[in-house]
C-alpha cells in the first residue's frame, strides 16, 4: 500500500506512535509518505520506503496566523494525486483531521476517493477537542472519517462520551518494536554505560516527556527528593518543555541538583531507559503511557499514576505500581521498598518485559493497522 500519515513532528507521544508506525510499515514494504510542516524528530531522512513531503505555509501580511490547515490538505491532495497514495493516516484530530476531509473532498471532484484514518490520541479529544470554538469541527471530523482508532479503552469511551460519537472507534493501542527497546543482557556493559549517570553503589531514576503540565514534572522531582533521603540515587530527566526551568528550579531549591541530570531532547531513548531501575511517571493523565511502555521493553519498571489509560498497560503490582495523582509520599516510599527488595525487584523487571513482549509489541500491532487499512481500501 502507498499510505500518507501526517502528525506533529514535535517531541510528544502522537509524533512518535505515528512515525514509528510508519517506520515498521515501510519495513513491511509499503511505501509511506510523511505529510507535514517539517520532518519527524525521530526520521533520519535515510529510512527505506518512506519519503517525507514539506507543507510550505504562506505568511501573508493579512493572515494573523499562518492558514496551516488550509496548505496541509491543499498539501495532502497533491501528494495524494501525484504518488498514488491508497490512504490518509491523520494522528491528533486538530486540525490534521479537517484537513484530510478537506483533502478527500478535492480529489472527489476529480472522481477519485482517498479514505484517511483518524487516529485519536489524547489531549486532541480530552482538553484542546472540548474548547468550544474547536468541539463541533472535531465532532463532524471524526464522524466523517472512513476509519477511526483510538489508543486506549478508556480514550474510545471518553470520546464517545464528550463528542457524542456514533460511528465504531477500533481500539488499537500503541506498540513498541521489541528488538529496538531491549534489556542490556551483558551486566558488565550495562555497568559500565550507567558510570555517565551514576555510581555503582547508586540506584538511577528516569523520567521522559515532553515537559508539560500534564506531566507533573514538579512531582518528579518531589518524588526524587523523598527518595534520595534514604538511598543512594540519581535522577536523569528526557526531554524538554514549558516546565523544564520549573523543574531545575525545584531541584535547587530542594538542593538536589547536584544528583538530577537534565538530558534534554534524546533520538536514541532506547539506549538510555535500559540504564535505569525504575522510570517515574506521574502524570496528571495519560491516554496510553507510551513512556512507560519504551520503558517496561527495556525492563524498567514504572512508578505511575492510576489515570487514564495507564491501568490498560500496567498491571499493579505485577509490571509496575500505580498511585493516585499528587501521592509523592507513596510513590516514593513504595520505590525506597522496592529496590531494597533485589528479588521483587527483579520479577516486576521480568515481568514488565513479559507485558511489553506479549501484548504490545509491534510485531502484534502493526498487523491490526495493516488489516484495518486493507478493510477501508477494499
Amino acid at each position: 500500500m502507498r499510505i500518507g500519515i501526517t502528525c506533529y513532528p514535535t517531541y510528544g507521544g502522537s509524533g512518535v506512535v505515528a512515525t514509528e508506525l510508519g517506520i515498521e510499515l515501510a519495513a513491511l514494504g509499503h511505501e509511506i509518505h510523511f505529510i507535514s510542516y517539517s520532518q519527524p524528530f525521530r526520521l533520519s531522512g535515510r529510512e527505506t520506503g518512506i519519503c517525507y513531503h514539506e507543507v510550505p505555509v504562506s505568511n501573508y501580511p493579512l493572515f494573523e496566523f499562518p492558514p496551516y490547515d488550509l496548505a496541509l490538505a491543499s498539501r495532502m491532495a497533491e501528494v495524494a494525486e501525484y504518488y498514488g497514495l491508497d490512504l490518509l493516516h491523520v494522528h491528533y484530530a486538530i486540525p490534521h483531521s479537517v484537513s484530510a476531509l478537506l483533502a478527500r473532498q478535492m480529489l472527489a471532484t476529480r472522481g477519485r476517493h482517498l479514505p484517511f484514518v483518524t487516529t485519536l490520541h489524547g489531549t486532541d479529544i480530552t482538553l484542546v477537542g472540548m474548547d468550544r470554538s474547536y468541539l463541533p469541527i472535531i465532532q463532524y471530523s471524526i464522524q466523517q472519517s472512513d476509519g477511526v482508532t483510538s489508543i486506549s479503552s478508556w480514550l474510545r469511551d471518553k470520546t464517545v462520551e464528550n463528542f457524542s460519537i456514533t460511528r465504531p472507534i477500533e481500539v488499537i493501542h500503541n506498540f513498541v518494536n521489541c528488538d529496538q527497546y531491549q534489556p542490556i543482557r551483558d551486566e558488565s556493559q550495562r555497568a559500565t554505560l550507567r558510570q555517565s549517570f551514576a555510581a555503582p553503589d547508586e540506584f538511577l531514576f528516569m523520567h521522559l516527556s515532553n515537559f508539560r503540565p500534564v506531566k507533573r514534572v514538579a512531582d518528579v522531582i518531589q518524588t526524587f527528593a523523598r527518595i534520595a533521603r534514604q538511598l543512594p540515587a540519581r535522577l536523569a530527566l528526557i526531554g524538554d518543555g514549558p516546565d523544564r526551568s520549573t523543574a531545575e528550579w525545584l531541584a535547587h531549591s530542594l538542593n538536589i541538583h547536584n544528583r538530577v541530570h537534565f538530558l534534554g531532547k534524546q533520538d536514541r531513548v532506547h539506549d538510555l531507559l535500559p540504564l535505569a531501575d525504575l522510570l517515574l511517571m506521574p502524570s496528571e493523565n495519560e491516554s496510553f503511557g507510551l513512556a512507560a511502555l519504551e520503558a517496561m521493553a527495556c525492563q524498567t519498571p514504572a512508578i505511575a499514576t492510576r489515570v487514564g489509560g495507564v491501568p490498560e498497560l500496567i498491571t499493579d503490582g505485577y509490571d509496575g505500581l500505580l498511585f493516585p495523582i499528587g501521592d509523592v509520599d507513596a510513590m516514593a516510599d513504595s520505590a525506597v521498598a522496592l529496590l531494597r527488595d533485589p528479588e521483587r525487584h527483579a520479577a516486576l523487571r521480568s515481568s514488565a518485559r513479559k507485558t511489553a513482549q506479549d501484548r504490545f509489541c509491534s510485531t502484534r500491532i502493526i498487523p491490526r493497522y495493516v488489516d484495518f487499512y486493507r478493510s477501508l481500501i477494499g
